[in-house]
């Protein structure tokens, strides 16, 4: 039976998610899918441009922002026709299909390092990812939700993922395939 449903017609995308913890590659994607005609949307620029936030979050050095709001507020906002949107909320909002992009912990930590980030926000988003907390959220939204490995990807090569999710690939993307545990155990 899998193998039937997996030949199914993939239905037309219309919001197309791309989330993850800060780090993963969702702006570097973003630009290289818009670079290859796609609709791309920042959520972070949309919550900027429309005052969708309630304040800055001076401990992190981030915008507030609801949720629930977004959800309500964004789609309206949005272009018509397919769109990718890209944000570490962007799950928050009703999409036709997440996907997760994951980075190995340890990976992770060094690329937010490099961004010159406060140790305390790094090691706030290095325990995300290795708890699964956006991958948590996107799956508990009821949209389906794939996730890709971007530790040792090129941008190139995650955008050749994304566009094969596009295509009809799920079964090598499902969610479950991106297991942080052994590094984490090992962080005691």
């Amino acid at each position: 039976m899998d193998v039937f449903l997996s030949q199914l017609p993939v239905p037309d995308i219309v919001i197309l998610s791309i989330t993850g913890t800060p780090g993963t590659g969702k702006s570097s994607v973003g630009a290289s899918l818009a670079g290859k005609g796609r609709t791309v949307v920042e959520l972070g620029d949309l919550v900027r441009e429309h005052g969708l936030y309630a304040g800055m979050d001076e401990e992190r050095g981030s915008l507030e922002v609801d949720p629930e709001e977004l959800a309500e507020r964004v789609p309206s906002l949005l272009p018509d026709g397919d769109v990718m949107l890209i944000g570490h909320l962007s799950h928050c909002v009703d999409a036709d299909l997440i996907v997760v992009l994951r980075c190995r912990p340890s990976v992770l930590r060094k690329r937010l390092e490099t961004r010159g980030w406060a140790p305390a926000k790094v090691q706030e988003n290095v325990e995300a990812e290795a708890l699964d907390v956006i991958l948590v959220e996107a799956v508990e939204s009821g949209h389906e939700t794939l996730e890709v490995d971007t530790t040792e990807m090129t941008t190139a090569q995650v955008v050749a993922s994304i566009e094969e999710i596009l295509a009809g690939e799920r079964k090598k993307y499902e969610v479950g395939h991106v297991d942080w545990s052994q590094e984490v155990m090992g962080w005691y």
